[in-house]
């Protein structure tokens, strides 16, 4: 019966249960539980972040030999990181961003960093930025590095070379003149002069972003007949290395320079190789 006032009865109408945002909602487990071992690569990748980036520290209290240790020590671990996770089948893209950033920290900042605070810091602002164009330019390499990663569109020829100079080389090159200040030191001083200084991280910025090829030992495989001389000449570097240390880098730096004609001989005759084939 309609009510005096002639307004419908209201009838109570069931309640619509409010929906929870997604983001609301209970899951499931998203990430599986991952194994210590399956962690190491990306423990020794961290490793070698934190070395590189203590070599900094070192170099602040004007320890120059613990600073260069430091970066060698990352590039041990770079190196030492990748074939664990082949190893043990953990590679991941996780893994492969991770060690990009620390090699721009170890390799990139870090060398050009100790540099200033030995040598460029003489030339205030010209010194800082010389070492912005060589931190720059090392971003750029590693970047260039991932797309190609990624995309998998680099030619068959790269599996045997990088294009340009390598990141851990870079950084070794880089540091080449306060390596040859502490052998030479105490007879000339120009290897921390800053024009001297200058002249090595602009040629070593140029190479990382060139596209010259240059030696890449991943892919490398050893005959029979020659391991045991290798094994030999690996035992000589180490005894050189213990006995002198910083001549024994020094004549690695020059002698890595000197591969360069010989592998971009190398490629090109590789690359004629490879269209006659087709």
């Amino acid at each position: 019966m309609t009510p005096a006032n002639n307004q419908p009865d209201l009838v109570a109408l069931p309640r619509k249960k409010k929906r929870l945002p997604v983001r609301f909602k209970k899951r499931g487990v998203r990430l599986k539980q991952h194994s210590l071992a399956s962690m190491l690569p990306n423990i020794t990748t961290v490793l070698a972040l934190s070395s590189g980036l203590t070599s900094v520290r070192f170099a602040m209290m004007e320890r120059w030999e613990l600073a260069i240790l430091a970066i060698f020590l990352a590039g041990f671990l770079d190196a030492m990181d990748g074939r664990l996770a082949r190893y043990l089948g953990s590679s991941s893209r996780f893994g492969a961003e991770l060690d990009s950033f620390s090699d721009f920290i170890s390799f990139g900042a870090s060398p050009a960093l100790i540099m200033y605070l030995r040598s460029l810091h003489l030339w205030g602002g010209v010194g800082w930025g010389i070492i912005l164009f060589f931190t720059v330019c090392m971003a750029l390499r590693l970047a260039r590095f991932n797309v190609v990663s990624i995309e998998g569109n680099a030619p068959a020829w790269s599996q045997s070379y990088f294009t340009g100079v390598p990141a851990p080389a870079a950084a070794m090159l880089t540091l080449t003149p306060l390596i040859m200040d502490l052998h030479w030191g105490e007879k000339t001083s120009i290897f921390l002069h800053p024009i001297f200084s200058a002249a090595i991280l602009l040629t070593v910025s140029l190479l990382m972003v060139s596209r010259v090829p240059t030696f890449s030992l991943k892919k490398v495989s050893v005959p029979h007949k020659f391991v045991l001389p290798l094994m030999l000449v690996a035992a000589i570097l180490v005894v050189a290395l213990y006995s002198e240390p910083w001549l024994t880098l020094s004549l690695l730096a020059i002698i890595y320079v000197l591969t360069i004609p010989f592998s971009i001989m190398s490629c090109k005759r590789l690359e004629k190789e490879e269209k006659n084939a087709i």
